[in-house]
């Protein structure tokens, strides 16, 4: 066609395909820097893995000398004398061996969190005036594997150049859990890493070595059988007994008021462990420092108390003053009923300041610690939590009863089953356990109502 006025001049596409060396040089290429950047990837992740490895080795390894003793540690006085055998053998292994007896290895601390279990290794390492080594179940395991294993390994190594010696492995549990064909050979290979080092020293060596776990269930049977960790020694929770001696040893440095009686403090924390009434002295002193205060009152031991048992106090909370007079009168119907039922805890106090999820509550306090309740104390707690929704009831009318019962019927439910079914305690049925599921403590004791 002709470039005339109007005309447009044909466009020519070419299609042309690469040769075959130029593809192969292209694929080449490509594969090659693929490779360079892997290659760098895994070298920064394994300088970086090492540079971790060699810190964490050197803090496994290294030696410390405690400085605790038995009397930094109370509330458990029936560990720590399961325990002065094991002081005397570090002082002196000779005495204990002369006769052909062997010493134990191994002591597995168990307990729940917050008891004392690693304060108690420190204190026997501090009694008997031996290097301390302690190592957390976690430490010894690594992406890559055999890294548990040696670290392993260097621990015993370094403690058995330092002996007699402790070695306390917290969290034993992380690494000598029961062993499953499915778990990672790294894991299996730490944990028969363990069980080689505790048999290739003797007891003679002066070397003990102490684990702690909140799980003991858990630990594979081969690591606690007799000549491993064959000495087991239970840290509890502290009685009341051993409640107001934790506090006594935790307020000897703050000053407190005389209106504080500690032993009222212990008798109303039932279950707290050493932690938790280290924690609740740590709350009330900067509560009455914030309130510029030279000494802390009782007032701020019941203040972190209710604060660690409830939550905070919900001061924004916007409550009608219908809502303020009906919750007054339900923990009022508590607080009557617990007061004239034979059986029910004394009150301690009554609040209608919202915390938690709770508007308000009663508070009883026990004269002691219970390990198991009778058939009058369950009826009287039972009582106890009806008695919001009568006070309701008697004061508002049926028809102007609220939702605020909700949590008291389902602890007076839970009781009332566990009376039939796990205690035996129905006429109806007799002496018989139709269930065998956990439906609440050990002892089936009651909550307060709120």
């Amino acid at each position: 066609v002709g470039g005339g006025l109007g005309t447009k001049d044909p466009v020519t596409v070419t299609m042309a395909e690469p040769s075959f060396r130029h593809q192969v040089w292209s694929t080449i290429r490509l594969l090659a820097v693929s490779y360079i950047i892997i290659l760098g990837i895994s070298t920064f992740m394994e300088e970086q893995g090492m540079s971790r490895q060699q810190a964490s080795q050197h803090d496994v390894t290294k030696a410390s000398h405690s400085t605790k003793t038995f009397k930094d540690v109370v509330g458990v006085d029936e560990a720590k004398e399961e325990l002065v055998e094991i002081v005397s053998f570090l002082k002196n292994p000779e005495r204990f061996t002369r006769l052909g007896g062997k010493m134990t290895k191994g002591v597995l601390l168990m307990g729940p969190p917050g008891t004392g279990k690693t304060l108690l290794a420190k204190a026997i390492a501090g009694e008997a005036g031996v290097p301390f080594f302690y190592a957390s179940g976690s430490e010894f395991e690594e992406m890559f594997v055999g890294v548990g294993a040696r670290r392993v390994r260097d621990l015993f190594d370094s403690a058995k150049r330092k002996s007699p010696c402790i070695i306390f492995i917290d969290e034993i549990d992380a690494v000598g859990a029961s062993r499953n064909p499915k778990d990672q050979q790294y894991m299996r290979m730490t944990l028969n890493q363990l069980l080689s080092e505790m048999d290739g020293f003797h007891s003679a060596d002066g070397i003990v070595v102490i684990g702690a776990t909140n799980f003991p269930e858990v630990l594979d049977k081969a690591l606690t059988r007799p000549g491993r960790f064959d000495r087991h020694v239970v840290v509890p929770k502290p009685d009341v007994r051993g409640r107001t001696q934790i506090l006594e040893l935790h307020t000897a440095k703050v000053p407190c008021a005389p209106d504080v009686k500690l032993d009222i403090v212990a008798r109303g924390t039932p279950g707290f462990s050493g932690a938790d009434l280290m924690n609740l002295v740590n709350v009330a002193a900067i509560k009455a420092s914030n309130e510029d205060k030279t000494s802390v009152t009782m007032s701020e031991f019941e203040f972190a108390k209710d604060r660690i048992l409830m939550g905070s106090e919900r001061k924004s909370a916007l409550l009608s003053e219908e809502n303020r007079r009906l919750t007054a009168y339900h923990e009022g119907g508590h607080a009557i009923v617990a007061t004239f039922t034979p059986g029910a805890n004394p009150v301690h106090k009554a609040t209608v300041v919202p915390r938690g999820s709770a508007l308000g509550m009663v508070m009883q306090l026990p004269d002691k610690d219970e390990t198991s309740w009778s058939l009058r104390q369950m009826r009287a707690s039972i009582d106890v939590c009806m008695g919001g929704r009568v006070a309701e009831e008697l004061i508002f009318g049926r028809d102007n009863v609220t939702s605020g019962a909700s949590s008291d019927f389902e602890q007076a439910t839970k009781i009332a089953i566990d009376m039939v079914e796990r205690f035996g305690m129905s006429d109806a049925s007799g002496f018989v356990a139709f269930s065998n599921r956990a439906t609440g403590g050990g002892g089936g004791g009651p909550a307060g109502p709120t």
